[in-house]
């Protein structure tokens, strides 16, 4: 990985940006990128109607982002489970905003094949975000366990085509997790250490690596071949 760029992950909610990209957002730091995690809603209010969580999640992200190296965690404070409702510019200038004091390199943001249609709106807007001349060269999207992994049906399923090795990463991952003790889940639910572990082995099986984090490209500008 490339030294001194700026890397921005982008999460509806306070701990998508660990389970989908943490041990990649470590590897970053280690490497001496500058990893942002933008939260784009309060994520907690709406979901279980008792606002002092909001300050709680806020105190977990922040302790979560330091496990991680992450430079900054900094909030948009739109509503949670409530982004149908709010106009889509209004939720493009929130991730406008950080793409443009902080001008990154790398974005990862949430996959558009999710349950969570917050997840889904931000998908949508980190495209209006990062689109050609924003100055991002890289736009990744990322799998969220109990959001990507229960889409069914007939609806189109996450296809990761980039995994990145944290074999040395995924222990930093693990525990940063576990400082968001409002979401930890027992196992066998995804949202538990050993699933996490779990599915790191899986994508990095895939990968043919100890353990591994799956994105999905959807857009990578190269100045060389």
């Amino acid at each position: 990985m490339a030294e001194n760029r700026t890397v921005l992950a982008v999460a509806a909610h306070p701990d998508d940006e660990v389970l989908g990209a943490g041990g990649t957002l470590s590897k970053h730091a280690d490497a001496g990128d500058e990893v942002h995690v933008l939260v784009v809603t309060e994520g907690a209010t709406q979901q279980y109607d008792d606002a002092s969580l909001v300050e709680q999640k806020r105190r977990e992200a922040e302790a979560c982002a330091r496990r991680l190296g992450v430079a900054e965690v900094h909030f948009g404070d739109l509503p949670d489970m409530r982004l149908d409702d709010v106009p889509h510019v209004e939720v493009n200038a929130v991730i406008e905003e950080m793409v443009e004091e902080y001008r990154p390199e790398v974005v990862y943001t949430h996959s558009d094949r999710e349950v969570n249609g917050d997840h889904r709106a931000l998908y949508d807007s980190t495209l209006v975000a990062t689109r050609p001349g924003s100055g991002v060269e890289r736009v990744l999207t990322y799998e969220v366990p109990s959001s990507t992994d229960w889409t069914g049906g007939d609806r189109p399923q996450f296809a990761p085509n980039v995994y990145v090795d944290i074999t040395d990463h995924l222990d930093a991952k693990v525990e940063a997790f576990a400082e968001y003790e409002s979401e930890t889940r027992e196992f066998p639910h995804p949202r538990s250490a050993e699933s996490l572990r779990a599915r790191a082995r899986t994508r990095g099986a895939a990968a043919g690596v100890e353990a591994a984090e799956a994105f999905g490209l959807v857009r990578e500008v190269r100045e060389s071949l």
